[in-house]
């Protein structure tokens, strides 16, 4: 007969139970031995993947108590089969199962291009449809006095501008300067292009280079990487490392929030 060997370990030094949470994707969590902190992005048989604010990834095994919620020890475990929705958005905002495109707004969003508009679409879509808010561009900045004029603005056709290297003294500044309707919002970033609002870790380069006065500031930007001198290549291949609002610059996240919260803040 099997002989079993009774547990004489004194109860207080028994490890207390610990709840089991499904790894679902945003769900985040940190691992107490590295301190890596993290919002779940992939869990596969045995691991679960990782992704701090700054957008790097680690990978850690599904181990027993193996992780902090909230302060609280917890126990990783896969998620069911069954579909999992997506707790943000890629602006970081909640995500509203089940909502519908609203109505598109009177007021509108004008960007200078359609770089801009792409990644504006990338990271801010879902809530832009929620709202009811269309972006449009504009192609440059010179006749935006008047389009703003031809807008005609109003308490409910809220019109705001975002303007690429806005800057005080630039032609951009003077432009901007010169729209005075308390229903238009003009707002702009420092950099020469939107290009620039893209992190250069989330591209997978050190920085942006630094393009000599009067030379073209894209093909200069390819040659310095070491690029083809295509242009459209080299956005898509820029917007495709575009994930979330993690992978852009603070400059243009907060100018693209506030013309949000212009447009869609009306009686």
């Amino acid at each position: 007969m099997r002989q079993y060997s009774p547990d004489l370990t004194p109860p207080w030094k028994k490890p207390k139970p610990v709840p089991e949470v499904p790894a679902d994707p945003g769900l985040v969590v940190e691992e107490p031995s590295t301190g890596f902190c993290g919002a779940v992005i992939r869990c596969e048989a045995g691991t679960v993947t990782l992704e701090d604010r700054f957008g790097k990834h680690r990978v850690f095994p599904l181990e027993p108590r193996g992780f902090l919620l909230e302060g609280r020890v917890v126990t990783l475990v896969r998620p069911s089969n069954a579909p999992v929705r997506p707790t943000r958005t890629a602006s970081g905002s909640v995500t509203v199962p089940g909502a519908r495109a609203r109505v598109a707004r009177a007021g509108r969003i004008y960007v200078e291009g359609r770089h801009d508009a792409e990644l504006v679409e990338r990271v801010w879509g879902d809530d832009l449809r929620i709202e009811g808010v269309v972006v449009e561009y504009l192609e440059g900045v010179d006749d935006l006095p008047s389009i703003v004029s031809s807008f005609s603005p109003g308490p409910d056709a809220r019109l705001g501008v975002l303007v690429d290297h806005l800057v005080p003294g630039t032609k951009e500044w003077r432009i901007a300067e010169s729209v005075t309707s308390e229903h238009a919002l003009v707002v702009g970033h420092p950099y020469i292009d939107v290009w620039e609002a893209v992190k250069p870790s989330s591209v997978g380069i050190r920085e942006w280079p630094r393009i000599p006065h009067g030379e073209d500031w894209k093909k200069g930007v390819c040659r310095a990487l070491g690029w083809p001198e295509n242009t459209g290549e080299a956005w898509q291949r820029i917007l495709s490392r575009v994930r979330s609002y993690k992978d852009l610059e603070p400059e243009l996240l907060g100018r693209v929030e506030e013309l949000i919260d212009f447009v869609t803040d009306q009686p």
